[in-house]
């Protein structure tokens, strides 16, 4: 007879609620219900479509009340679960009212060595420290010696101290890792997942969010952790659905915050163009188009960090003699932006139609955007795609 303890129940509940949020939440995405986006997409859509690349979700559900858990982790892996395989990468602060580990590395190299991770604010420094404890862990098994080594993670965060028991630090090591192993190719589960677990987005429940871009032969891959906007703010396709659909906001009986651009949102950008670091934060830029589409207009109070990172040019990372790279030269980047923008927009309106209602901390319900009444406004504004 095999005997189970309390942790074992507990990680396998979790696994459970993993599977099954991936399960649900691949089931609706914003085309399917008529949304019009520009652009052509890759095959998956999903920032997935950037060849290599990989995403993993730990999310954690459990509990109510005050002891509600609604929280969890993401991995964004630029080439695979990969030791020592940098990328060029760049960065840009919208508005700095949030965190990114390693930016200041980042900024001064021009590389990012590992994973892209969010979570929650409360959780940037355990999942930072558990990335670490798992790379040298995986350097061990695999008999590679990091003792003069070093690691500056990324790491960034939205507050989900709405729906989720933010101080109750249930982020842990187990689930840090959790997120890096299960990372892998294909689609990518959105909306009430990972790190976006407990996220509000123009007072709907928001979350994680994808999409991708063709241009001029190569792709542009977005994810978005989306926690921003009020609900007035809203814009579908150009259209005013938050003023459409009122009722049931967050925050509503809060006077600080009733009037305020809450939140924040962490947008990753990928693409296997040739770009150098200098290229990488201008297009790390360009995400903040993709967002004011959406409506947003980046308050004080919001945190929009956003990181780009290209997986061309494998000798990125080489620490002796001459690196042989290529670059697109910047007059031939304009559809690469644009790329950036669209892809932007439709991972944010992707996270919003992915969630479900859910109900947390303290008995906080967030519902989730109606995709019926989003069909009728954008019908009745002409904007309803066949």
């Amino acid at each position: 007879m095999m005997h189970y303890t309390a942790g074992d129940m507990q990680k396998g509940i979790r696994a459970i609620l993993t599977l099954f949020a991936a399960a649900t939440l691949l089931a609706a995405r914003a085309r399917q219900l008529g949304v019009p986006f520009d652009g052509a997409p890759g095959p998956l859509n999903a920032i997935t479509d950037v060849a290599g690349l990989e995403v993993g979700h730990a999310t954690l559900i459990s509990g109510d009340g005050k002891q509600a858990v609604r929280t969890g982790v993401t991995a964004i892996w630029p080439r695979g679960k990969q030791l020592g395989a940098p990328v060029f990468g760049g960065w840009f602060s919208l508005n700095g009212n949030g965190e990114m580990t390693g930016t200041t590395w980042l900024e001064e190299s021009g590389l990012l060595n590992g994973p892209v991770m969010i979570t929650n604010t409360h959780s940037v420094g355990t999942v930072r420290d558990s990335y670490i404890k798992w790379r040298v862990g995986r350097a061990r098994k695999a008999g590679i010696d990091l003792s003069g080594e070093w690691s500056l993670p990324v790491v960034a965060e939205t507050w989900d101290g709405f729906l989720n028991d933010i101080n109750g630090f249930h982020v842990q090591e187990a689930d840090a890792f959790a997120a890096l192993e299960a990372a892998k190719g294909g689609p990518v589960a959105e909306g009430n997942v990972g790190g976006g677990t407990g996220m509000v987005c123009y007072g709907f429940k928001g979350g994680i969010g994808t999409s991708s871009r063709k241009a001029d032969g190569y792709t542009v891959g977005v994810l978005v952790q989306c926690n921003c906007g009020r609900r007035a703010q809203l814009r579908i396709a150009g259209v005013p659905v938050g003023q459409e659909i009122a009722g049931n906001e967050p925050y509503a009986s809060d006077f600080r915050r009733a009037g305020e651009d809450v939140g924040s949102i962490i947008i990753v950008v990928a693409t296997d163009a040739p770009l150098l670091p200098h290229q990488l934060k201008r297009l790390a830029r360009r995400a903040s188009l993709g967002l004011a589409r959406t409506g947003s207009s980046s308050g004080n109070g919001s945190g929009d960090i956003f990181i780009a990172f290209s997986t061309a040019n494998a000798d990125a990372g080489r620490t002796s003699g001459l690196a042989t790279l290529t670059m697109v030269p910047n007059d031939e980047m304009n559809r690469l932006f644009e790329a950036t923008v669209q892809a932007t927009e439709e991972a944010i309106v992707n996270a919003m139609v992915g969630a479900e209602t859910m109900t947390g901390f303290e008995g906080h319900t967030v519902m989730a955007l109606p995709h019926d009444r989003l069909q009728e406004v954008l019908k009745k504004y002409n904007r309803l795609a066949p």
